[in-house]
């Protein structure tokens, strides 16, 4: 049965367990050297050991990606076609503008959007085969207007196969964990070196890209995924499945209820334990609700905004628009009981690759401005320069920096 506990007890609850990162970087830095010094060599070799390839390069073919294509079932190709359509719909309102300022006469001031030249997707398929992650990351990419896009997958089942060829990504990689972060990061004679690798993986996955950074551009650290639901009144059953829908992708995610209610509290707990019964994803689920996972009580709506926001989780779902405002800090807010997590996972539109582990502080989830640079322009006018020339020219000097000073001077004849 699922913890019921009181607002007071949540602290440890919601101080989320450090990820050993530590280790994990410890584990992959001989890995990320190797591939850099020998490159597809040592790819090999990893992919061989870790993913159990049975094959002579990394890449798929452009006719193994038409095969699976044709594997796929209608079904399947019309839900991608409804979910992709959705995603670049979102995708293209987040891409930042060229714009142009005139502050005053003579001086024009804008910026310029350019997409990044090469970009690599990682799509994890461990436990579940995430076409899915495919879309989210990919599209917007293609949206911002992204050159080459790449894709890695450790297990190139159909359905992401598939879905690369339906979504015209034909640069696609059977590999996995840190050593293809490593391949993106160098580039090899085989995997195009990235300037920006994205998506979720495994702890390995996540300690390849943090010691990387800088080397190549990333999203963020993911870490296990999490759901803090807010909740005064409600349909227990709907509460249960939404948990449950969380609780089953691993042992380590968490999903949270904080109600005012204790009978729904009591409710929500019942009705978790009678879907558990016939869910084939039960025993992850049970191990994800036994050590992540309470229904927290509080007393008002309001203290439980102010506690979601202390934990910024990844998934947030209010009951109404009326929380909206006090939010500061989440991945990603569904509003209403209609508005399932699993609608964001697969097919509404917004990017289900999200800041977790509290990163919902610092930044959004994965965005098409995640692929663009915004660079800035500038022309002035000889009496533009003039008018600003004071204030340039008394900054570089409080600075010591004359040549900065002359630079201006020069052109105005002194």
């Amino acid at each position: 049965m699922i913890r019921i506990v009181d607002g007071d007890e949540a602290n440890a609850l919601l101080r989320r367990r450090a990820r050993r990162l530590g280790e994990a970087e410890k584990a992959v830095r001989p890995i990320l050297e190797a591939v850099r010094r020998r490159g597809d060599r040592a790819l090999l070799e990893y992919c061989r050991r870790f993913d159990k390839l049975a094959r002579s390069s990394v890449r798929i073919t452009a006719e193994e990606l038409e095969a699976a294509c044709r594997r796929l079932s209608p079904d399947f190709r019309r839900a991608v076609g409804t979910a992709a359509a959705n995603i670049a719909a979102y995708a293209r309102m987040q891409l930042p503008q060229p714009r142009t300022l005139r502050p005053a006469p003579g001086l024009e001031l804008g910026q310029i959007v350019r997409p990044l030249e090469t970009v690599a997707a990682y799509i994890p398929a461990g436990r579940y085969p995430l076409p899915s992650t495919l879309m989210m990351t990919a599209i917007p990419a293609q949206v911002a207007g992204v050159n080459t896009v790449c894709v890695a997958t450790p297990r190139p089942v159909d359905a992401i196969l598939g879905t690369a060829r339906l979504l015209k990504v034909p640069a696609v990689f059977a590999m996995g964990g840190a050593h293809a972060i490593a391949a993106f990061a160098f580039g090899t004679k085989t995997v195009p070196r990235a300037d920006r690798i994205v998506g979720p993986g495994n702890i390995y996955v996540a300690a390849a890209k943090k010691l990387l950074a800088g080397e190549v551009g990333i999203d963020f650290l993911a870490g296990p995924t999490e759901i803090l639901i807010i909740a005064d009144d409600g349909n227990p059953a709907w509460l249960a499945a939404d948990m449950l829908a969380q609780a089953e992708h691993d042992a380590d995610a968490s999903a949270i209820l904080v109600t005012t209610s204790r009978r729904l509290a009591q409710a929500v707990a019942a009705e978790i334990e009678v879907r558990l019964r016939d869910l084939d994803t039960a025993p992850v689920a049970r191990k994800a609700l036994k050590r992540n996972s309470a229904i927290i009580l509080v007393d008002s709506l309001e203290q439980a905004v102010e506690l979601a926001n202390r934990f910024a989780p990844e998934h947030l779902s209010l009951p109404d628009r009326r929380l909206l405002a006090r939010v500061r800090h989440a991945g990603s807010v569904f509003i209403g009981p209609h508005s399932t997590e699993a609608a964001g996972d697969y097919a509404s539109g917004p990017n289900h690759v999200l800041p977790t582990s509290g990163a919902a502080r610092l930044r959004g989830g994965l965005s098409a401005a995640d692929f663009v640079k915004v660079i800035s322009v500038q022309e002035l006018t000889l009496k533009a320069l003039a008018r600003l020339a004071p204030a340039i020219t008394t900054l570089a000097r409080a600075e010591g920096l004359e040549a900065h000073a002359r630079s201006v001077e020069v052109r105005l004849g002194g």
